[in-house]
């Protein structure tokens, strides 16, 4: 554990050169009299890490001093190996970055872990679009990607429907969601959301603007998404569920109104099914997307989804009855 921990030290040191032991310590969630002791063990395995006085004083590490990557475990090396899968990266125009940064991990790797990037490229392979989707980045995705990386303001063009809307927008990060890629900016001074494919042009201000660096992206996306399920899935209806129904019920609806059913759900009766309430985004939806549970869901409530379930099911009877 320490000797994992000593590692860390010497890392976050060589990323950000300067580290008071408050920093430090509340990076590796220790106390600050871990941080001293850890210090001066580190002193005196040879590591050359010195204090500085004053108000930007910290620990540092005497310029160019590296360490090699000895420490490493064979899952730490594979599962590095994984954050460069292909795909994103090379949309966003970073392929080329991401397989240099490859090139000097593997060099800094002991022989034993050699292996690490052939391993991890054998047994996994990302594959980000979703099936009948389009397979290319959306055409401004790397003039966007550059705009995020460099925090400089553009004047966006977006489509909307019919009409083409203007933004003077700064680019705070980009998400990947099912193979559609997403750009988060500030606008008018709060946070919006556009689909890249809908973006019709991407101009440079040349200006640079200042990032809350609070500002938590996947934070940000996660409360986003969250939401936007809720304003799309505004009616509740009731439905009894087979046991097989509770299980399958994730495949036909939303993952988030799976949840909130099973979080309502009641008792089990004798037989195991449940009463529960499921938010849906209206009845027609919710008929198209309950029939493939068939008899494994019951509609208790509204009467007219009901009766809609009903009309189909007896419409499959008579197209299988026999003769």
């Amino acid at each position: 554990m320490r000797a994992a921990r000593l590692i860390s030290m010497v890392l976050l040191l060589q990323s950000r050169e300067t580290m008071t032991a408050g920093e430090l310590a509340r990076e590796l969630e220790v106390s600050e009299r871990t941080v001293y002791r850890d210090m001066e063990a580190l002193s005196a395995a040879g590591v050359p890490v010195y204090a500085e006085q004053g108000r930007r004083g910290g620990y540092r590490l005497l310029g160019g001093y590296r360490t090699r990557l000895t420490g490493l475990t064979r899952e730490e090396a594979e599962a590095l190996f994984l954050s460069g899968l292909p795909g994103p990266a090379d949309d966003m125009g970073r392929g080329g970055a991401v397989a240099a940064a490859e090139l000097k991990v593997l060099a800094a790797l002991p022989p034993s872990l050699r292996d690490a990037p052939a391993r991890a490229g054998q047994r996994f392979h990302l594959d980000a679009p979703g099936w009948f989707g389009e397979s290319g980045p959306p055409p401004l995705l790397r003039e966007l990607a550059r705009a995020v990386w460099e925090d400089e303001s553009v004047e966006l063009r977006y489509r909307r429907g019919d009409t083409e809307i203007v933004r003077a927008a700064e680019p705070y990060g980009l998400v990947l969601k099912n193979g559609t890629w997403y750009l988060v900016a500030r606008v008018d001074g709060g946070p919006r959301t556009y689909r890249v494919d809908r973006v019709t042009g991407v101009r440079p201000t040349g200006v640079v603007f200042d990032r809350d660096e609070d500002f938590d992206l996947a934070a940000h996306w996660r409360e986003q998404a969250e939401a936007f399920l809720r304003s799309i899935l505004r009616e509740r209806i009731t439905v009894r569920l087979s046991p097989a129904g509770m299980r399958i019920l994730r495949y036909a609806v939303e993952p988030y109104a799976a949840r909130q059913a099973a979080e309502d759900a009641g008792e089990p009766d004798g037989k195991g099914w449940v009463v529960t309430t499921l938010p849906v985004e209206s009845t027609r939806v919710a008929a198209a997307e309950l029939m493939r549970l068939g008899p494994e869901v019951e509609i208790l409530e509204p009467p007219e989804l009901r009766a809609r379930m009903a009309e189909a099911a007896a419409r499959l009877a008579d197209l299988y009855a026999p003769g």
